[in-house]
């Protein structure tokens, strides 16, 4: 019997779902089948591969009643925030009305001699490996690109969110999107690193922790396949002297816990001017002692456990390393902190550089909180991280937050928010957050190839 991939919920460590790996050749047969239905796939109209696409966007938000429990179950997320397709509909959205633009040729000119124009044209067969912290959002923003464009997708899914790439593939499917083009699969690592290094793949999509997204420009080498990645991060907020306290702290406290701290561009450490910094701290643990830790499926609970024990193991050895070093945890232990999945969260002050909670990701309820003195002190503490995905600056003043931003190593620059992915502005990263871009125009161009027409006329 082949190798089994289990969904363990961290609502009460039961089996949730369990599916059956492909075998090597079932999995080559259908990168196969992919690879045969993207000629027809990309020959159909541009409106009608949007249409089908959006079609199936709706039929997903269909079936929103039944996601949003079983997402609880899978990774913890509490159901009083109804799920993803908000965001899940905005991206697929935002991506169908910018296609036409987005995929016009290049004029690059035209006279009584030549006419010359650049194409985008579809890589082929795209291979989206997705996470489960966002399972649906973070598939849709390279899935739905992938297929108006012309590409044939084949979806990996993370194994703690089993589920969501067959709700996708089931949606498509029923709104009219052909099989082929469209396929989730189950894998294994072994097979999912033979097919890119076979060249099953025209494109590979990553979204994951940087070893796996090492796994795949490995399996990548040599074979010229396009890997884009989103790996870790351990984004930043600054909060200047003259920011909305209030806004602040509820914003960047949100970003900091929502989802258990379980999102890509979570804000994992903190930077408050010395003026602002008593003030913000004391707002901050009422916040979150205000927090209600519980199951997911309970309407009272707004934090959830943490989606794999193994993940509440790491964020509790990070804490504990900063106490031990000096750091001073604001946070009481919660009634319900099982010592497994259902994890406190916390504030940590008096901490540095040094410990691990302010240098590695940490991807749960747990922030660091320093206080700085300049833009400057703000800056350098910043940029010393090996990741770059956000920032978070707070200020009245935008032409202080551009220059502090244009200083700064990340991908996304923010001004009062945080936490938000829009789908107008490229979804990138650098350092060790990997390269790429989702999203907006530079999305289509990263899932397409530029293809130049020179073309001589008859002149006779």
């Amino acid at each position: 019997m082949g190798q089994v991939l289990k969904c363990i919920s961290p609502v009460d460590g039961s089996v949730f779902a369990e599916r059956a790996v492909l075998s090597r050749a079932d999995a080559f047969a259908a990168a196969e089948r992919a690879r045969s239905a993207q000629g027809p796939w990309a020959a159909r109209p541009l409106q009608e591969r949007i249409e089908l696409v959006m079609a199936g966007v709706a039929a997903v938000g269909a079936m929103n009643d039944e996601i949003v429990p079983e997402l609880a179950h899978m990774m913890g997320r509490p159901i009083r925030y109804g799920g993803e397709f908000g965001g899940f509909n905005e991206r697929a959205g935002h991506m169908a009305k910018i296609a036409a633009e987005s995929l016009a040729d290049i004029e690059v000119g035209e006279d009584a001699t030549f006419k010359r124009y650049i194409k985008r044209v579809p890589h082929g067969v795209v291979f989206v490996v997705a996470p489960w912290n966002y399972p649906y959002m973070t598939a849709i923003n390279t899935v739905a690109p992938a297929l108006i464009a012309g590409n044939t997708v084949v979806l990996k899914h993370a194994t703690q969110t089993l589920l969501v790439g067959e709700r996708m593939a089931q949606a498509f499917h029923s709104a009219g999107v052909p099989e082929d083009v469209f396929q989730n699969v189950f894998l294994d690592h072994d097979t999912t690193s033979e097919l890119i290094a076979h060249k099953a793949f025209n494109f590979v999509n990553f979204t994951g922790s940087v070893g796996g997204g090492q796994a795949m420009e490995r399996a990548a080498a040599g074979t010229f396949t396009g890997v884009g990645t989103e790996l870790g991060g351990k984004d930043p907020g600054y909060v200047m002297e003259d920011a909305d306290l209030d806004a602040a702290v509820d914003t960047l406290i949100d970003g900091a816990m929502f989802n258990s701290g379980q999102c890509c561009c979570g804000i994992e450490r903190i930077y408050v001017h010395e003026s602002l910094f008593d003030a913000f701290l004391e707002k901050a643990i009422a916040i979150v002692e205000s927090y209600r830790l519980g199951s997911p499926l309970d309407a009272e609970t707004t934090i959830g456990p943490m989606a794999n024990v193994r993940f509440a193991d790491e964020v509790r050895r990070q804490i504990a390393e900063a106490v031990e070093a000096g750091a001073v945890a604001h946070i009481g232990t919660f009634p319900e902190d099982d010592g497994g999945a259902y994890l406190t969260p916390q504030i940590l002050t008096n901490v540095t550089h040094e410990m691990r909670v302010m240098r590695e990701e940490s991807f749960g309820p747990v922030v660091g909180i320093m206080k700085v003195t300049s833009d400057e002190d703000a800056i350098r503490l910043m940029n010393d991280s090996d990741f770059g995905l956000t920032a978070s600056l707070w200020t009245r003043d935008v032409a202080r937050a551009q220059a502090v931003g244009d200083q700064i190593e990340t991908g996304t620059v923010f001004m009062n928010r945080a936490d938000y992915l829009d789908p107008g502005l490229c979804w990138t990263g650098c350092k060790d957050t990997g390269r790429g871009g989702g999203l907006s125009v530079i999305g289509y161009h990263n899932l397409t190839r530029p293809k130049s027409y020179h073309l001589k006329k008859h002149t006779g």
